[in-house]
């Protein structure tokens, strides 16, 4: 090589060069990999820097130092309320996110925290079922036949789920989700109750109001499951969301911070709530949030691969299916009806058909009354 040439590469090496947005985010995702190398290997944290790359899930990616900061149960004594609250409120937000993208399968999402919560109540009220045996309590039940006690509780939460989140707080919305959730029928203190939440939603900060949902439970002589209900219903009204995401039907040992005081001394305005329950409150809801989040990354991956071969189906009425299979937590695989226009065989085969093309997995692990989801 001559010295002209030398010459221009060390001139061409010490030019200034001109900074893209796409050579910024790779020089960024490189330097970030560097400094935290467990982060960048987990899927989130894989960046979509080239146009033609595949995105590995949906954004509703939760801040690493969030999920540090949100206690469990061994740390929540070591952190003040202050701090557990700011954790609450960044998990709240991150999940209004997700809830207000309003995406395809949000029905399903909201219908697999729903069968969560039930399985977490049916364990509360010492029953044995599982989620599995709560689907096909509901599932296998023809319409207007009893489901059960246990098909009943997720019924219950699927009300939560899928009615609208300003009719969740009526009378009558009240005292069947009592009804269903275990309780005798009661209109009277179903009215009582449905006034005493219109008061704590009309007033109250959020953090109390929650907490003022197990109370007026309480005070009623009602459980933790009807107390997480109603603050689910209440936090959907506060926020402003179409539909409540049941949320607080699967914070196991909330009602461990109860106080020893009786309920007659909790009134509903001005609540005095203890620093202990305060805390557990906030920290599940916060753990509650994360777990919903995860969730939505998780149903986002398969409604996009069930989307992206929905194209490629022939069978008369597979797009309703696919619509279902979007908005519900399950289908029955022998139970074709006039909303997909499709017979039990047909619904067989597009539904193995689905499986085999890894869109959607069989729930039940039976050979026959097959039960199919994302």
């Amino acid at each position: 090589m001559n010295d002209k040439a030398t010459l221009s590469v060390i001139i061409y090496t010490r030019q200034a060069r001109r900074l893209t947005r796409n050579s910024i985010a790779k020089s960024a995702a490189v330097i970030h990999s560097a400094r935290d190398d467990s982060v960048a290997k987990t899927p989130v944290a894989r960046l979509r820097l080239f146009p033609g790359a595949p995105s590995p899930m949906p954004i509703a990616a939760v801040p690493i130092w969030l999920r540090r900061v949100v206690p469990d149960a061994q740390s929540l004594g070591a952190q003040g309320v202050d701090d557990i609250a700011l954790a609450a409120g960044a998990a709240i937000a991150a999940l209004d996110a997700v809830v207000r993208r309003e995406e395809k399968w949000a029905g399903a999402w909201r219908q697999r925290l729903a069968l969560a919560a039930a399985a977490a109540t049916a364990r509360q009220a010492g029953r044995v079922e599982d989620e599995t045996q709560l689907r096909d309590a509901v599932l296998l039940t023809r319409p207007g036949d009893d489901a059960g006690p246990g098909g009943r509780m997720l019924l219950a939460w699927r009300r939560l789920a899928t009615q609208s989140a300003g009719g969740l707080l009526t009378e009558a919305s009240i005292a069947k989700v009592l009804e269903d959730l275990g309780h005798a029928r009661d209109d009277e203190a179903a009215s009582d109750l449905a006034a005493d939440l219109r008061q704590l939603g009309a007033g109250v900060e959020t953090v109390r109001m929650l907490t003022g949902a197990f109370i007026a439970a309480e005070r009623y002589g009602l459980g933790h499951p009807v107390g997480a209900w109603l603050a689910d219903a209440l936090l959907a009204e506060r926020l402003g969301w179409a539909y409540a995401a049941p949320l607080l039907g699967t914070g196991i040992g909330l009602s461990s911070g109860r106080s020893r005081r009786p309920a007659a001394a909790f009134p509903v305005t001005g609540l005095d709530t203890d620093t202990d329950r305060a805390k557990n409150l906030l920290a599940a809801v916060a753990r509650a949030a994360l777990r919903a989040i995860d969730l939505s990354a998780e149903l986002g991956r398969r409604a996009d691969r069930l989307l992206a071969i929905a194209p490629k189906l022939r069978a008369k009425g597979a797009d309703a299916v696919v619509d279902r299979l979007l908005d519900k937590d399950a289908l029955v695989a022998s139970r074709g009806d006039e909303t997909t226009g499709m017979s039990d065989r047909g619904l067989r085969r597009l539904f193995d058909r689905l499986v085999s093309l890894g869109a959607v997995r069989e729930l039940s692990g039976r050979a026959t009354f097959r039960v199919y989801g994302l």
